[in-house]
C-alpha cells in the first residue's frame, strides 16, 4: 500500500469524541497553529530581575513627551510605574496623621511591634510609612522605625501590629516579591513609645487577591478584620483588587475598582505618588468608580459605576459621569461646560467599558451598550446593542480594531457590528474545568503577531490563573495550554508582548524557546495529539511499519534539536492505547526525530492510530508539516 499523507484540520476539537474527530487534533499544550499547521509557541524571559509586591492584574503602557516608556502596574497591594524594568511605587496615600497620633510598644525578645492609632482604618497587608519617630531605647532605633512597613495583624480599630526589620533599600523591599525578611528583636530597653512627633502615611487599603463569596460570620479572608469579628456586609466578586488605567496626555489616571480615582503627573517624577483627583483644587470629581477612561477623540474623562453629583460617596453601579472637555477636575454639569452623566437601564452593575475605533462598548452583567460622542448639547449618548449576554470579568474582553472578543460565563462572544456567540470547539472542555468562584480573575490579551486572543483562567482545582485558551481569529481555530498570565499587553510601544505572572515578575513573551520563570531556564514541554484514524472505517486491523516525518526546526538554537514522534494504536474507540486483549503486539512506540532523520520504523497493529508529537529540549522550536505513514490492512496476528 502506498504511503498515506497525514493531514489534519487546524485547531483542537473537544466538543465531540476523539474517534468522531478523525482528521483533527484532540489535545495539546504550548502549541499554536500557523497557516493550518501546529508549531511550538515561543518562550518567555524576565523583563528585569526586579519584582513587584502582590499580584498584578492591570498593565498599561504609554510614552511621555520626553519619549520615556512607562508601564502602569496595578497589583492587589501596590501601584507602580515601570520604567526600564524598575518598579517605582506611586501608590496613593489615603491618610497622613498628625504628629503624635501614633505610638509604639515593644516586647522584650520579640520583633512584633504594637502600634496604637485611634480609627486607623487599616486592614491586614496595608502599607504605612513612619517618620519623626525616635528610638524606643534599645535595638528598635529611630532608623528602624522610620521606614515603610506592611501591617501583619489588625486587632481592632485602634491597634495593629508590624514586625520590626532591618533598614531596607528599595531593592531589599522587592526581592522575590517580599519585604526584607530580616527581623530586629526588641530588648528590655525598648520601653519608649516613639516620641510625640511620629507621623504615619497610610497608603490606600490593599485589596484581596482571591475572591471570597458569602456573608455573615466567618466570611472574608482570615484575619482581614479583628479576630473572630463577624462580617457585616456581603462579600462579592468585586472585592478582588482590580485597577483600570488610561492616559490624560502624558499623565496617568488610575482607578481602583469600587474605590477612588487618582492622578499621576509624569512631569513631577517617579518619586511622587499619585493623588486623589477629588482632593485637587476646585474638584467636583466622583469619589468612587468601577472604571476610569479618557475618550480619545474629545478628551473627556469618563467614570463608570460612580457616585452622582450631589451624592458623593453613594455609588450607583449603572451611572456614567464624564468631565468637561480637557479637564480632570470639572465634573459639575453647567450650561458653559460639557460635563454630564448617563444612566444605563439594564443590568445591575457595569462590568467593563472598552474603547474601539468608533465607540466605547459598555458591558453590564446582562447587556451590551454602545456609547458614542454626539457633541453639544448632549455630549454622549448610549444605545443598547444586545441583551442576555454575560461577561466573565472586568478584564475578559479585548478589542482588535473594531472587533471585540470576550469570554462570558459559559461561552465566548464576538462583536463586529452585531453580537454573536463565537463557535468554540473546546467550549465544554474549558468551562467544565474552570473554577467559577474565581471567574472575575479571568484576564484577556491579544497577540497580533499570531492573530491570537488569549484568555487566562483558573482551573477547577486552582485559585489562580493557571490555564489559557486561545482563539486564532485568522485561522478560525482554538487551542489551549497550562500557563496563566494575570495581565497582558500586546507589542507596540515595546517590541514584544509583555505579561505579568503570579510570581511577581513581568515577562517578555515570544522571546527564545524556553521557560524563563526558572533559573537556569528550563525547557517548555510542548506536545500535540491527534484524534485516531483508521482504514476501512475501522473494520480492519492495520499494520504500521514506517513513517517519513515532515518537520522543520525553524530558528532553533540547540546544537541538535529533536522531538519525539509517538504512534499509538488501539482496537476500540473507547479503549485505552496501552492495554489490549492480546499481549502479542506493542501498542505504542516512540522514536526521536532530529534534523537528519529521513524515516522512522515501527511495528504496530490496531484498528485505530493516533500521532503524538512532543518536545522537551532546550533551545528547540518546531513546526509540523504532513508526515506520511506506511499502513496497510492486516490480520489480528
Amino acid at each position: 500500500m502506498p504511503l498515506t499523507k497525514l493531514q489534519f484540520r487546524a485547531g483542537i476539537n473537544r466538543e465531540v469524541t476523539s474517534y468522531t474527530n478523525e482528521g483533527g487534533w484532540h489535545d495539546c499544550d504550548f502549541v499554536r497553529f500557523v497557516k493550518g499547521f501546529p508549531q511550538k509557541i515561543g518562550g518567555w524571559q524576565k523583563r528585569s530581575n526586579q519584582s513587584f509586591l502582590g499580584t498584578c492584574r492591570s498593565l498599561h503602557p504609554w510614552v511621555t513627551l520626553d519619549r520615556d516608556q512607562y508601564i502602569g502596574v496595578g497589583t492587589n497591594l501596590k501601584f507602580y510605574v515601570d520604567r526600564g524594568g524598575a518598579f517605582n511605587d506611586i501608590t496613593p496615600i489615603r491618610l497622613t496623621t498628625s504628629a503624635g497620633d501614633i505610638t509604639f510598644s515593644a516586647t522584650d525578645g520579640s520583633a512584633r511591634i504594637e502600634v496604637t492609632h485611634t480609627n486607623h482604618g487599616a486592614v491586614v497587608n496595608d502599607f504605612v510609612t513612619y517618620s519623626g519617630a525616635v528610638s524606643l531605647g534599645g535595638n528598635i532605633t529611630a532608623a528602624i522605625l522610620n521606614q515603610e512597613y506592611q501591617i501583619i495583624e489588625v486587632a481592632n480599630s485602634s491597634t495593629y501590629y508590624i514586625e520590626a526589620r532591618a533598614v531596607a533599600t528599595i531593592s531589599d523591599i522587592t526581592v522575590d516579591g517580599q519585604l526584607d525578611p530580616t527581623p530586629v528583636l526588641a530588648n528590655s530597653s525598648d520601653s519608649n513609645d516613639g516620641g510625640a512627633a511620629v507621623v504615619g502615611a497610610y497608603q490606600v487599603n490593599s485589596g484581596l487577591d482571591t475572591v471570597v463569596t458569602g456573608s455573615g460570620w466567618g466570611a472574608g479572608p482570615w484575619s482581614r478584620a479583628g479576630w473572630g469579628d463577624p462580617s457585616n456586609a456581603a462579600i462579592v466578586s468585586n472585592t478582588l483588587r482590580l485597577w483600570s488605567q488610561d492616559n490624560f496626555g502624558e499623565d496617568l489616571l488610575l482607578n481602583v475598582r469600587d474605590g477612588g480615582i487618582y492622578y499621576w503627573d509624569s512631569s513631577v517624577g517617579l518619586a511622587t505618588r499619585a493623588v486623589n483627583i477629588a482632593d485637587l483644587a476646585g474638584s467636583t470629581a466622583p469619589t468612587v468608580a468601577k472604571q476610569i477612561m479618557v475618550s480619545d477623540r474629545d478628551r473627556h474623562v469618563i467614570a463608570f459605576g460612580c457616585d452622582a453629583e450631589g451624592s458623593l460617596g453613594v455609588q450607583d453601579p449603572l451611572l456614567i459621569r464624564f468631565s468637561s472637555q480637557e479637564s480632570i477636575t470639572d465634573w459639575a454639569a453647567t450650561a458653559t461646560n460639557t460635563a454630564g452623566d448617563l444612566r444605563l437601564g439594564s443590568g445591575s452593575e457595569i462590568i467593563l467599558a472598552l474603547k474601539t475605533r468608533q465607540q466605547v462598548l459598555v458591558f453590564t452583567d446582562t447587556t451590551l451598550y454602545a456609547m458614542q460622542y454626539l457633541g453639544p448639547p448632549f455630549t454622549f449618548g448610549v444605545s443598547s446593542l444586545s441583551e442576555n449576554i454575560t461577561i466573565a470579568s472586568p478584564h475578559a474582553a479585548v478589542a482588535v480594531d473594531d472587533t471585540v472578543f470576550w469570554m462570558g460565563q459559559s461561552e465566548f462572544y464576538v462583536y463586529s457590528g452585531a453580537v454573536r456567540r463565537l463557535p468554540c470547539s473546546v467550549r465544554s472542555y474549558i468551562f467544565d474545568n474552570l473554577n467559577d468562584q474565581q471567574l472575575s480573575k479571568v484576564s484577556c490579551g491579544v497577540n497580533t503577531e499570531y492573530s491570537e486572543v488569549w484568555w487566562s483562567y483558573p482551573s477547577l482545582d486552582g485559585t489562580e490563573l493557571d490555564r489559557y485558551v486561545v482563539y486564532n481569529y485568522l485561522e478560525d481555530c482554538w487551542y489551549y495550554g497550562t500557563i496563566g498570565r494575570t495581565s497582558w499587553i500586546d507589542r507596540g510601544i515595546f517590541d514584544f508582548v509583555i505579561a505579568a505572572n503570579s510570581d511577581g515578575y513581568l515577562y517578555y513573551q515570544e522571546v527564545g524557546f524556553d521557560d524563563g520563570t526558572t533559573n537556569p531556564v528550563s525547557p517548555i514541554e510542548a506536545f500535540i495529539t491527534s484524534s485516531p484514524m483508521d482504514i476501512g472505517d475501522g473494520q480492519q486491523f492495520m499494520f504500521i511499519n514506517r513513517m517519513i516525518p515532515d518537520l522543520v526546526f525553524q530558528n532553533s538554537t540547540a546544537l541538535t534539536p529533536k522531538v519525539e514522534f509517538t504512534l499509538r494504536v488501539r482496537n476500540f474507540p473507547e479503549g485505552t492505547y496501552f492495554n489490549s486483549q492480546s499481549e502479542d503486539f506493542v501498542k505504542s512506540q516512540s522514536v526521536p526525530v532530529d534534523q537528519r532523520t529521513e524515516q522512522l520504523f515501527f511495528r504496530l497493529r490496531g484498528r485505530q492510530m493516533s500521532l503524538v508529537v512532543r518536545s522537551d529540549e532546550l533551545e528547540t522550536t518546531w513546526r509540523l508539516g504532513s508526515p506520511r505513514v506506511d499502513m496497510r490492512p492486516d490480520g489480528r496476528r
